[in-house]
């Protein structure tokens, strides 16, 4: 009897694909619609119909099952809650982290089994065997940053078919299964609200915000701001600030309104090889950390040491230093071809 695979269908290429391999593998595909948001901000449309519509195609083509999961208020008390809380406190959060961690592994996840299914399947670039995380083949397109704080459990659960293929063969695979959303461009902006930008965003719920000084490295004001909750350490644009060299946002004060800018590439308050991570997630429990990603699409960087510390916390030293570590991203640990788990960048 053939294992039962429910698909997180988007409407776009990747999970499309991911459903059509499943099919062609044997499996019992059921494409699912996630509704994470239906609200429209402004002049920026929430795309949702067309997605949904999109992945409703893709199902039919496939001649598998489709239905939609709705997880609107969910999303709103587990994600979007928490951006807004992390702004609010100056630091910059990472929705897709949560939104992994959450929705679709853990929400999505669930439901599905409890519908029936055997295992869960996405469109992400990674690997998993064993319940562990592995590194995609497309190095670009690898999205182990962003599911880190996936569980074990979870994972054991989960099929990732794109994990052996690049962003072009995929496309050609799109084409050789003829595909509705063959021809459909990358999704850009916030995870599921749509191309809309995150200051745009942050307006249409937060109203308590002002302007404020913009301080350089000399303690000279160059400018002023509309409210530091905007603006993120290692910002170049948006600043405002024009003439000479371009100005580096390197850090924020919450409490005086205050941004602090460089004009020094090379100044010291843009670089750090040491890193307080909390909120510290593992895998497959502790494990010893050969490498560690700073953004998505960073290059890995060699750890010189880690130290646990009482409360959970750890303590990274990497070899060499890297430009705007930005507090309440993540850092990534990994070894190998193996993603470890992470934690947040604390405000030091």
């Amino acid at each position: 009897m053939s294992k039962k695979v429910f698909v997180g269908l988007s409407g776009g290429v990747d999970s499309s694909v991911t459903a059509a391999l499943l099919k062609e593998q044997g499996y019992e595909v059921t494409g699912v619609y996630m509704k994470n948001w239906s609200k429209s901000i402004g002049r920026f449309d929430c795309p949702w119909e067309e997605d949904y519509q999109d992945a409703k195609k893709v199902a039919s083509h496939l001649d598998i099952p489709f239905v939609m999961y709705d997880f609107e208020d969910q999303y709103f008390h587990r994600v979007v809650d928490y951006m807004l809380e992390s702004f609010r406190a100056g630091i910059t959060p990472n929705p897709d982290v949560m939104c992994n961690q959450e929705i679709k592994f853990k929400l999505f996840l669930d439901l599905c089994v409890e519908n029936g299914a055997d295992y869960i399947a996405t469109g992400h670039y990674a690997g998993t065997k064993a319940g562990r995380l592995l590194v995609a083949k497309d190095s670009n397109k690898d999205q182990t940053y962003f599911l880190y704080r996936v569980t074990q459990s979870a994972l054991k659960k989960t099929i990732f078919p794109l994990a052996g293929y690049t962003k072009p063969e995929v496309r050609a695979l799109a084409e050789k299964f003829d595909l509705p959303t063959a021809k459909r461009k990358e999704s850009m902006g916030i995870c599921f609200v749509g191309k809309i930008g995150i200051r745009d965003f942050l307006k249409e719920y937060v109203t308590d915000f002002y302007e404020g000084q913009i301080i350089n490295q000399d303690g000279a004001v160059v400018g002023t701001h509309e409210g530091a909750i905007f603006y993120t350490v290692g910002q170049r644009s948006g600043l405002g600030v024009g003439g000479g060299l371009p100005y580096y946002v390197t850090g924020k004060d919450m409490i005086k309104n205050e941004v602090y800018v460089t004009s020094d590439i090379a100044d010291e308050a843009l670089w750090t090889d040491t890193l307080r991570l909390t909120s510290v997630h593992w895998i497959h429990g502790q494990a010893e950390v050969e490498y560690v990603r700073n953004r998505h699409r960073a290059p890995l960087v060699k750890v010189k040491s880690l130290k646990f510390l009482e409360n959970g916390d750890v303590e990274l030293v990497m070899v060499e230093k890297v430009r705007a570590i930005t507090p309440g991203q993540s850092t990534v640990f990994y070894s190998g071809n193996e993603c470890l788990g992470g934690g947040v960048v604390s405000l030091l």
